[in-house]
């Protein structure tokens, strides 16, 4: 038989209850000090996961574009050299062994207009650049209508369109016979490039082979830019040979860059912007905490009559203090299922509309309730402790 002189006991269900009731009796207050922890919940679990988000697709990219393309160029250098690419510079490059594949572009002093009837068809910014007909293979790019130049037209009065220029002159597909008047010759739209990730600035230009910019331009097919694809494992090694190969007289007047460098850059300073938003977070979720310590503080002070009652009937400063904490708990806890639910919310809606895949990592979810709970454990532990301590003579008094 349990004797009057037993230490009373509060099981867990109890304790539950009894710190439902208290938040239950202060809602607005407590819905009001939750919203902080929410939204800097919601913000750590947004930007992670926005930030993987991007990441993958960011990865996506480089793994179908790849990361074994070198671009090389004439560059001022400081030697004696012409500041030009070889005429044989093409072909050298080739005998390399790790090379897969090289294309070349060459600047024609030409305009391109949607019509004769001059200055009324002028469309500005497109460049005219004679290419190899491999260009497209090299750059692993796509036609978005018609078809690229091949050999068979190579000597033809055709071209083909980046993307931004087909915009600019009109031209919304490049299999109807659409005609563009190119240099003193009208010339046939065959086909029209989708955008160039790696090459932005071929989605301006207008490309024709290097016979046609010879026999109708009489351009002199010295290249400005080659495109190299090489064997993922040798790219290093292609890179540091290629200047010498290039231009042996002067191999300092050669600029070797790697376009996915770029897009890796990109990402870099992505995720510095990721670090500052986390902090931004960080200093939400902080604030939070203090808003609910404040609000612990002041229920403490409004219930010192229910405190010197229930420990009149027989409560422990322990059970006081296992309450208040409880209280502190379970609204941080709500908070940050709440902060959860929304930063997941809004990197979904976010990521679909961009066209990534979404992807909210594991660590931004449970890291988001661990914070949820380290900040409920230290904002409650004060406001408890400072309950436990109140005199049962004293909290009466007040009734």
């Amino acid at each position: 038989m349990k004797s009057s002189l037993d230490p009373s006991r509060l099981a867990p269900a109890d304790m539950f209850r009894a710190s439902l009731i208290g938040l239950r009796t202060r809602r607005l207050r407590s819905i009001l000090s939750g919203l902080g922890i929410v939204i800097g919940i919601a913000a750590m679990v947004g930007v992670l996961g926005l930030s993987e988000s991007s990441k993958s697709d960011l990865l996506a990219q480089l793994d179908q574009l790849g990361t074994n393309m070198l671009r090389i160029e004439a560059g001022s250098g400081i030697g004696i050299g012409t500041g030009e690419l070889p005429d044989e510079s093409v072909a050298m490059v080739g005998r390399i062994a790790p090379v897969e594949q090289v294309a070349s572009i060459s600047e024609v002093d030409a305009s391109v207009y949607r019509n004769d009837l001059v200055p009324a068809g002028r469309t500005g910014g497109i460049t005219v650049k004679a290419v190899d007909t491999n260009l497209l293979a090299t750059l692993q790019g796509r036609m978005a209508s018609g078809v690229f130049l091949d050999e068979a037209a190579s000597d033809l009065p055709v071209v083909v369109l980046g993307s931004v220029a087909a915009e600019r002159l009109g031209v919304a597909d490049g299999s109807n016979g659409t005609i563009v008047w190119l240099g003193d010759e009208w010339f046939s739209v065959v086909g029209v490039m989708a955008t160039l990730d790696l090459s932005p600035d071929l989605d301006r230009a207008a490309l024709i082979s290097y016979p046609t910019a010879e026999t109708f331009l009489d351009h002199d097919g010295v290249p400005s830019t080659i495109y190299v694809r090489s064997d993922p494992d040798d790219i290093d090694a292609v890179r540091s040979v290629l200047p010498a190969t290039v231009n042996p007289e002067s191999p300092d007047e050669v600029e070797v860059t790697r376009p996915s460098d770029a897009l890796e850059a990109k990402e870099a300073a992505d995720q510095a912007f990721t670090n500052l938003l986390l902090g931004l977070g960080a200093v939400a979720l902080l604030v939070g905490g203090v808003g609910i310590a404040n609000v612990m503080v002041i229920s403490v002070l409004e219930r010192r009559g229910e405190i010197g009652l229930r420990r009149a009937l027989g409560a422990t400063r322990r059970h006081i203090s296992i309450q208040f904490l409880g209280e502190s708990l379970i609204l941080a806890t709500l908070g940050g299922l709440g902060g959860v639910a929304l930063g997941s919310a809004v990197t979904a809606i976010y990521a679909w509309s961009q066209g990534w895949g979404v992807l909210i990592p594991t660590i931004a979810v449970a890291g988001g309730m661990a914070a949820a709970l380290i900040i409920g454990v230290i904002a409650g532990l004060y406001p408890a402790m400072r309950a436990a301590r109140v005199s049962p003579t004293e909290a009466l008094r007040t009734l």
